[in-house]
């Protein structure tokens, strides 16, 4: 019988400051790695394993720092426009170019500018040289055994030409600190394995080695790939005692440290070695495990992507920083405000990803979705807001520190959008990338009730809203006056989209409207409440008499067309109210309801912000309504235009 792991509940997890400073308190940092020489031109982004001194001086001659003529200085003394003088080339003055050696006995050079050619023997000149003038000295740059470079210092591309100047054409660098990364998990398949095929269900793709990987290099580690090893304790058990004893500075175990019964890291290191920490009080990345082996450090790393890199971030990257002896990266930080609340739990400490754009004065934040295993909130997110671990969250507009992933300049070139979800903020997104790469596009699908309250507070520039007025008929106008009734807006159509109930392929249930949502058979999915679709929704159902308590699962809650064609494509619901686009990206059938009005709410205020007004161009293009098109379900016959100034 295989070896079975216990079951941990994490009853003795630690904050993140405890963990950090158990974990690297057991190791010393000042045993050395060892040191290899290596070719100057190459020692960008090493660290110095010793100070680096110059071997020569630079420049090593005195040489001319203009072209002209060089001169002794003194002899050019009480010279003036009214007395010019005279002097002889070859005797008393000398041409040269710039970098050349000066002539022996010459200490100045005149600038060619300020020389008057008499003749081929004699020149004029009409102000007088100072010693030094135009010259670079012996020296000047670099000197004979001068210190280019400490010891424990990070090698810029700059850096490159001091060594080369200063005569050092090899430099003693730190060995790379070696980290292997063991993938555990019988689900994983391996990227090289897969055909063009996605794998298949109950498979995974093992991503987390080549991201850790990636990162390791980033920080100046060296990573040590190793195949998938699958779920059985034994295995894990052999490979982290082989890894431990082999010539890695570092073991990492990916996805191997969470509570469940056959996660199995925090056995391996028991048995092999020591756990020092079982659970860290931060989300994501909550399960990391941290221990000893051998004198080495071992850490569990958990299984979700945005988990994985976050334990990487705040344990392997400080641990190759301190093997090398230099300082830990520090993100720059910057004052925010949030947009909507952002609701965190007592005794975790929260990492939460955010959207930044600058609105008005104000650099405004929007949480995106929190879920450990999405890895686009980090290639989506411009900050990360840390909520501390004594507090229940952040109010809306309340201020927050937000540590930046991207440049300020590119947040404060965001447009930010807020309000219902349509595909083709997509497409606006991308060619607005295209025409103008300085501007993006910052999108928060909070429902269109949502976004014009984000508009209200001044939260963000333009807002996507689809609210039907069932007296009217008539799409946003009345509840822009309701909710904006102090705000100067242009209501701009983006497009007319259908909208319907996306089922499965060959739609099984054999669905045909909004009736059957009451049958017992369905299972429905339903979009968050203050949203067009919601409105919508529950028009359809009173004006049939359904009540919403009759639909299972209408409290069931989505935030995007595609989640609710995921919930359907995935078998958690047989139907949602969804737009046609989103059920024809994933290959789903659609039972058309209506076709409706989606609008950009857009202050008067903006209009002449450079971001507003190139979306406007590019919305009313042909290339982009082109690019509409292809996605399905989309009118674009009213695209651009202003339905109402309000």
């Amino acid at each position: 019988m295989p070896m079975q792991s216990p079951r941990h509940i994490y009853l003795q997890m630690k904050s993140l400051e405890d963990a950090r400073e158990v974990f690297f308190g057991r190791f010393s940092f000042d045993q050395h790695l060892q040191s290899e020489t290596i070719p100057a031109r190459e020692a960008a982004g090493r660290v110095t394993a010793e100070p680096v001194f110059a071997r020569f001086s630079c420049p090593s001659y005195h040489a001319a720092a203009m072209d002209g003529i060089a001169v002794r200085a003194n002899t050019t003394f009480g010279t003036t426009v009214d007395r010019p003088k005279q002097l002889r080339i070859g005797e008393d003055a000398f041409y040269i170019n710039t970098g050349q050696i000066m002539p022996e006995g010459t200490d100045a050079v005149i600038m060619i500018e300020h020389v008057v050619i008499v003749n081929e023997e004699s020149v004029q000149i009409e102000s007088a040289a100072y010693p030094w003038q135009y010259v670079r000295r012996v020296g000047e740059d670099i000197v004979a055994t001068e210190l280019i470079l400490p010891q424990n210092h990070l090698i810029t591309p700059y850096e490159i030409g001091a060594l080369l100047n200063g005569g050092v054409f090899d430099v003693k660098v730190k060995q790379k600190p070696r980290v292997v990364i063991i993938p555990t998990g019988s689900e994983l398949v391996a990227q090289q394995d897969l055909t063009a095929s996605a794998p298949p269900p109950g498979r995974i793709v093992e991503s987390n080695s080549a991201i850790l990987g990636a990162l390791i290099r980033a920080c100046g580690g060296e990573y040590v790939p190793h195949p998938i090893v699958p779920d059985i304790f034994e295995e894990i058990l052999d490979t982290v005692r082989r890894a431990a004893a082999g010539d890695a500075h570092i073991v990492v175990v990916s996805a191997g440290s969470s509570a469940g019964s056959e996660d199995y890291t925090a056995g391996v290191i028991a048995q092999l070695g020591e756990v020092l920490v079982h659970g860290v009080t931060i989300m994501p990345g909550k399960p990391t495990v941290l221990g000893i082996i051998d004198n080495k450090p071992v850490i569990g790393n958990p299984g979700y992507t945005v988990s994985a890199i976050m334990a990487f971030e705040k344990f392997v990257q400080p641990l190759i920083c301190r093997m090398l002896g230099i300082r830990e990266p520090q993100r720059p930080v910057l004052s925010v405000r949030t947009a909507r609340k952002m609701a965190s739990k007592l005794g975790i400490e929260e990492f939460v990803r955010v959207k930044l754009g600058r609105v008005k004065d104000t650099i405004v934040a929007s949480a995106l979705p929190r879920g450990a295993g999405s890895v686009t909130t980090l290639t989506e997110a411009d900050g990360i807001i840390r909520i501390p671990h004594h507090v229940e969250g952040i109010k809306a507009g309340e201020l927050a520190e937000a540590e930046l992933l991207k440049d300020l300049k590119d947040i404060e070139n965001t447009l930010v959008i807020v309000g219902s979800h349509d595909n083709t903020l997509d497409i606006l997104a991308n060619q607005m990338r295209v025409r103008d790469s300085r501007f993006g596009v910052s999108s928060s699908n909070v429902g269109s009730l949502g976004g014009l309250m984000a508009l209200r507070n001044g939260y963000c520039h333009a807002s996507g809203s689809h609210l039907l007025d069932t007296d009217t008929g008539t799409y946003n106008i009345s509840y822009i006056k309701q909710y904006l009734p102090d705000v100067r807006v242009n209501l701009v159509n983006l497009v007319l989209r259908q909208q319907g109930l996306i089922v499965s392929g060959g739609n099984p249930k054999g669905i045909r409207g909004i009736q059957d949502l009451a049958r017992d058979d369905i299972t429905f999915i339903n979009r968050q409440a203050g949203s067009g679709t919601r409105v919508l929704l529950d028009y359809k159902l009173m004006e049939r008499g359904i009540k919403p308590e009759s639909i299972r699962g209408y409290r069931q809650e989505e935030f995007t067309h595609m989640s609710v064609a995921v919930s359907v494509l995935s078998g958690a619901a047989d139907t949602g109210l969804g737009i046609y686009a989103a059920a024809k990206a994933l290959d789903l059938d659609f039972v058309p309801i209506i076709t409706e009005q989606y609008d950009l709410v857009i202050p008067e205020a903006f209009l002449e912000d450079e971001k507003i007004k190139l979306m406007l161009e590019i919305i009313r293009s042909e290339p982009f309504k082109a690019l509409v098109h292809q996605l399905g379900g989309y009118d674009t016959s009213k695209t651009g235009s202003i339905i109402a100034s309000l």
